[in-house]
C-alpha cells in the first residue's frame, strides 16, 4: 500500500517560529556592526508618570548594553533620588550635578560628567537637591528648552543620551521630552500600571504639538514580566493589543537580580553577564538599534 503524503507535516528548517512573551514570533537581532565614528547622539527619554515600573533599571542596564556594543553613551540621571547614580556607584554630593547645569552655576557639562566602571558609559549624576529645580526655573524664559541647550553642548562626544525621568509629568519631565529624539516607557506587568500610560502618550503629543515636533514614540517595554502568573500574561496581551507594534517584542522579567546589582553599584550586564536579564537587555540594545531608535 502505497503512503500518503502528509500534507500538514512542516518541512524541516520551516517551522514556524516560536512565539515570544508578546505572542509574536520570536526576532533573533543581528548582533550590531561596530561604528565607524561617534555622535551626534540621538536623546531618549525613560519616561513614565508611575514610579517603580523599571526606568531606573532599564535605563542603567540598556546603557551598559550598548556600550557593550560599542556605543558611547551618556546617562542623564534626572530623579531627585539620585537612584541612577548610585546603582552606577557613583557619588552624588560635593560633585556637579544636572541641577547645577540647569541653574546656570556650571556652564560646561564636562564639568558635571563622570566615567563609571562601564567602559563607554558616562553619567551627569543628580541629587536631592534636584527637588528645587522646578521653583526655580519656573520664570525663566524658555524654561521647558533648558536640557536641551545643556546637551547640544556634549551631544557630538556621543551615541546615545539616556535621560532617566522622575515619576512625574511636571517641568523636568516635559524638559526632558523637549529635549529627546524618542521616548521609551517602561511599563510594569501589572494592572494599575497601565492606567497612566494613556496620559503619558497624549502628554507626549501635546509636547510634540507644541514644544518639540521631532519626538517619536520609540517603543513600550514591557518590565516586571512573570510568565508563571495569569496576570501578567494577561495585562501583557492588553498592552499589545492596544499598542500593537509600539510595544517591543524585548520584554523584561522578574529577578532578585536587579536589586542586588543596584546593591553593588554595577549593572546586572556586568553583575551577573551570564544570566537571562542581562541576556534581555542586550537584546533590548539589539532590537533598538534595528529598528533605528540607535545608531
Amino acid at each position: 500500500m502505497t503512503a500518503q503524503r502528509d500534507d500538514s507535516a512542516v518541512l524541516p528548517g520551516l517551522e514556524a517560529p516560536h512565539p515570544g512573551p508578546t505572542g509574536r514570533p520570536r526576532t533573533d537581532f543581528p548582533e550590531p556592526r561596530p561604528l565607524r565614528g561617534h555622535g551626534p547622539a540621538r536623546i531618549i527619554a525613560l519616561c513614565n508618570q508611575k514610579g517603580g515600573v523599571g526606568k531606573t533599571t532599564s535605563t542603567i542596564n540598556l546603557g551598559a548594553a550598548l556600550a557593550e556594543y560599542g556605543r558611547r553613551v551618556l546617562a542623564i540621571d534626572f530623579d531627585p533620588q539620585g537612584a541612577l547614580s548610585a546603582g552606577l556607584g557613583v557619588p552624588t554630593h560635593d560633585v556637579p550635578t544636572i541641577y547645577d547645569l540647569l541653574l546656570g552655576t556650571i556652564k560646561n557639562p564636562a564639568e558635571a560628567i563622570i566615567h563609571t566602571a562601564v567602559p563607554n558609559l558616562d553619567i551627569i549624576p543628580a541629587n536631592i537637591d534636584l527637588s528645587a529645580a522646578e521653583v526655580h526655573l519656573v520664570n525663566e524664559v524658555a524654561r521647558e528648552t533648558i536640557l536641551a541647550r545643556v546637551l547640544r553642548k556634549v551631544s557630538d562626544q556621543y551615541d546615545v543620551v539616556l535621560i532617566d525621568c522622575q515619576p512625574s509629568l511636571g517641568l523636568l519631565t516635559v524638559n526632558a521630552l523637549t529635549a529627546a529624539h524618542g521616548v521609551l516607557i517602561p511599563l510594569e506587568c501589572e494592572f494599575f500600571a497601565l492606567r497612566g500610560v494613556a496620559l503619558l502618550v497624549e502628554t507626549i503629543e501635546k509636547v510634540k504639538d507644541r514644544l518639540n515636533p521631532a519626538i517619536e514614540l520609540d517603543g513600550i517595554l514591557a518590565t516586571m514580566f512573570d510568565a508563571r502568573t495569569l496576570h501578567s500574561r494577561e495585562v501583557l496581551e492588553r498592552v499589545v493589543e492596544t499598542f500593537g507594534d509600539r510595544v517591543l517584542e524585548t520584554v523584561i522579567g522578574r529577578t532578585v537580580k536587579f536589586p542586588d546589582a543596584s546593591v553593588a553599584g554595577a549593572p546586572i550586564t556586568t553583575f551577573a553577564p551570564e544570566h537571562a536579564a542581562s541576556d534581555a537587555y542586550r537584546q533590548l540594545a539589539r532590537e533598538l538599534i534595528s529598528r533605528g531608535a540607535v545608531a
